[in-house]
């Protein structure tokens, strides 16, 4: 008879009986053997020694009710139960095979022993001049009664038992396929937002760049030749724009922490908040993220030279 369970199987399915509830060992050698309708039961040196190699790796753990080990899955447990979902369908349909399996190998032997009580009878007949119907035939009867009844009753639990199994498996299979279908949509969905959320800032990088640096591209570094007062202390002018200058006051809420650094990168978050506030106000469009480039490179550059360090 080839095993109930192939290698690794018998392992994860404890770990779909305590994921159902906490049991201790005795109860699940119990439902593995109802599970197999009475056909299949493991003795307590295969389900015990898996039980204390679970809760080594983790998978489970225990706590101690009226001096029995009672076993609980862990998170960790029910993360490798998921991930092997498909896995565990295809050990139901390998119980259903091994539940029909027991029950043939039990046909085959009760039909051998009704055969081998039939020519006994038989022989037993013969050798009497008249068939006698005393305790010992009767009683050869009803255990040939009693094997047929025990072998209907078998197989229709076998039936049932393989029926359950197939409707299990296919559940999990269809909710699987569900849950792959719902992972997708929802990457989808993201990616799809992340692009919104892009276009909306690559527009408004136009418009309040544009605002802010005086609609011009052409800056001066602090200290160099023909800068004005403005300029020096870090603002873009432009004579020609006719625009307002950018606001003195910006940002003067931000208490210093006295770190420069963290102070710096403050600003920074600031800047962003309210370029991505002037797009989702104003909007964008291809000319204004062209010319919020062209004022953010130029930004950048006169920032990145007035913090490195001058011979």
């Amino acid at each position: 008879m080839p095993p109930v369970f192939a290698h690794g199987r018998l392992r994860l399915y404890l770990l779909k009986l305590l994921d159902e509830a906490p049991r201790h060992g005795y109860e699940v050698i119990r439902l593995l053997e109802e599970r197999f309708q009475g056909l299949y039961a493991p003795s307590a040196g295969t389900v015990y020694p898996r039980l204390a190699k679970l809760e080594a790796e983790g998978l489970v753990t225990y706590a101690t009710e009226g001096g029995r080990k009672v076993y609980s899955i862990t998170e960790a447990g029910r993360a490798e139960l998921a991930d092997r979902g498909g896995e565990l369908a295809d050990l139901e349909l390998e119980i259903r095979d091994s539940v029909s399996e027991l029950a043939a190998e039990i046909r085959d032997d009760v039909r051998g022993a009704a055969g081998a009580l039939r020519r006994e009878m038989r022989a037993a007949a013969s050798a009497s001049a008249a068939p006698v119907e005393d305790a010992s035939w009767a009683a050869a009867k009803e255990e040939l009664r009693k094997a047929r009844q025990e072998w209907k009753e078998q197989a229709r639990r076998a039936k049932d038992e393989s029926r359950r199994a197939r409707e299990e498996a296919q559940a999990a299979r269809r909710q699987a396929k569900e849950a792959q279908e719902r992972a997708r949509e929802e990457v989808m969905r993201i990616a799809s937002q992340f692009q919104e959320q892009f276009a909306k800032s690559g527009g408004m990088l136009g418009n309040l760049a544009g605002s802010w640096l005086g609609g011009t591209t052409t800056t001066a570094r602090p200290g160099d030749a023909g800068a004005t007062g403005a300029d020096a202390a870090g603002t873009t002018t432009d004579a020609t724009a006719g625009t307002a200058a950018p606001d003195p006051h910006w940002a003067e809420d931000l208490t210093p922490t006295g770190d420069p650094a963290r102070d710096l990168d403050r600003l920074l978050d600031r800047f962003r908040d309210d370029i991505r506030d002037a797009a989702r106000d104003h909007g964008v469009t291809p000319a204004g993220l062209a010319a919020a480039r062209a004022h953010l490179a130029a930004t950048a550059d006169r920032i990145a030279g007035t913090l490195r360090p001058r011979p």
